[in-house]
């Protein structure tokens, strides 16, 4: 009886200890991800290196793959320009050194001169570096239909 109740209270114990580390992580990739949309809006080419990996896959809602040369290329040309870009419902899942964030996004465009709107679902995989910060490795949208 006591060795049953010892192991209850190691067990709670234990899960105790891992909570923290699961919700600093959380904190850590969310905040790059903010960091990102941030960037996205007002766009630099350190903060953007800063924030993707060099073997990005950044999928749009159109089929077309952007590779971090050509992502980066388009938000400092404006070819890509988000004028205000909204993220909610947003969830992240850490499992070791990778993260899964998913958001629903609406933003307003300006894409090359062009004013539009975009509503999508989002799923960004992040990857934890050797010096402990997130980086973007892929990221995929799909339109959400009217």
């Amino acid at each position: 009886m006591m060795l049953k109740k010892f192991l209850c209270v190691a067990s709670i114990c234990s899960a105790a200890w891992f909570i923290p580390v699961a919700n600093a992580q959380n904190t850590d990739v969310t905040s790059a991800a903010e960091q990102l949309r941030v960037q996205m809006v007002d766009p630099t080419t350190d903060g953007l290196n800063a924030l993707v990996l060099d073997d990005l896959s950044y999928g749009h809602s159109s089929g077309r793959l952007d590779t971090k040369e050509s992502f980066i290329g388009d938000l400092m040309k404006g070819a890509s320009d988000f004028v205000t870009l909204n993220i909610m419902d947003q969830t992240v899942k850490v499992t070791g050194d990778t993260a899964v964030i998913r958001h629903t996004l609406s933003a307003t465009t300006n894409d090359s001169g062009k004013p539009g709107q975009v509503a999508l679902k989002v799923l960004q995989v992040w990857q934890k570096q050797a010096a402990g910060e997130w980086k973007l490795l892929a990221r995929q949208a799909v339109r959400i239909n009217p």
